[in-house]
């Protein structure tokens, strides 16, 4: 795990490289919405990229993680799967009833089903690496994604650009991203984390979780600023120190939210000792979520030493999925 981690910044640059020589077609029809259906490591990039270009858009970007198709999606709909294995059985059911439902499809895979599915109906589709844990790939689907929806003019071609300018800025930053994540591993042992994002970040607050889920073996969870403080923050009148609160400051909130990220701070502090601060570097969001991306996957491998757990294995997923295998 460490040494697909420390690959991290490498895996940028080559997904920047696969990016270059990707074509993607545009669609017959006119297109009402867009649907990214992914599970997991996979799925993930989806929710991250959707936020990154939402101003961007000029149709919703909305996101599927589960078997069942919105009945929304038609001839108007694109609907891009991404599956790493290219064997996602989520994803790939989605995927055969978008055809049906007569979308657009688009896929990102390193082969498998999705693969075979893509080209048996001549649909576009972007093959990256494979061989290694969905959660190790983030950076390839990330930047397929990105690219995608620049090819489909749905955000600028400048994003490439970010992404390669927050590769540096990780290549730069690597030791305090380092010593950020151990005092952050130190932080949660023995503790139920807790994270805590604007809005715009929730898909790295979701990566948080789970990264500390697979490769730390720990339960927590994760919230956003402004939702939380209409329901959880009342829930903190029950907080004790089981519980150590992460709160991400990305300094990019609009007012109002940064001044109840200050008070949610000031309140969660009443309930529990355990507070503690990421201050995510960069100047732009994706450099922002890159750096936050990056120093969590370090804390959760960390945090995996520290508890003696090893930090690649999910058998227990592996056994539900021979289980589920039953049912073919």
């Amino acid at each position: 795990m460490d040494k697909l981690i420390t690959a991290f910044t490498a895996n940028i640059l080559e997904a920047l490289e696969i990016a270059s020589k990707a074509k993607i077609n545009q669609a017959k029809n006119e297109i009402h919405n867009i649907l990214i259906c992914g599970m997991g490591g996979s799925g993930i990039g989806g929710k991250i990229v959707s936020q990154w270009i939402q101003d961007d858009s000029s149709v919703p970007v909305l996101l599927l993680n589960d078997y069942t198709l919105p009945n929304y999606i038609d001839k108007h709909s694109i609907v891009i799967g991404s599956s790493y294995s290219g064997n996602t059985e989520e994803t790939l059911i989605a995927l055969k009833k978008a055809k049906e439902q007569g979308a657009h499809i688009i896929g990102i895979c390193s082969g498998g089903e999705v693969k075979d599915f893509c080209i048996e109906n001549a649909y576009d589709y972007i093959l990256v690496p494979g061989g290694n844990p969905p959660r190790t790939a983030v950076a390839f689907s990330i930047v397929q994604l990105l690219n995608i929806f620049i090819q489909l003019g749905m955000t600028t071609s400048s994003r490439l650009s970010e992404v390669k300018s927050a590769h540096d800025l990780l290549i730069t930053k690597q030791n305090q991203i380092h010593d950020k994540a151990k005092e952050l591993a130190a932080f949660l042992q023995g503790k139920v984390g807790v994270f805590y994002s604007g809005p715009r970040y929730e898909g790295v607050a979701v990566r948080a979780r789970q990264q500390f889920n697979e490769n730390s073996k720990l339960l927590c969870w994760h919230h956003v600023i402004p939702e939380m403080n209409h329901n959880e923050l009342v829930g903190w009148g029950g907080g004790d120190e089981r519980f150590a609160a992460v709160f991400f400051q990305t300094n990019d909130l609009i007012p109002r939210n940064q001044r109840r990220y200050e008070i949610t701070y000031e309140e969660v502090k009443k309930h529990t000792p355990f507070v503690m601060e990421i201050s995510a570097q960069g100047s732009t969001q994706i450099e922002r979520s890159f750096y936050l991306i990056n120093l969590v996957d370090w804390a959760s491998y960390y945090l995996a030493l520290n508890k003696n757990v090893d930090a690649m294995d999910i058998r227990v997923i592996d056994y539900l999925k021979n289980e589920l295998a039953k049912l073919n």
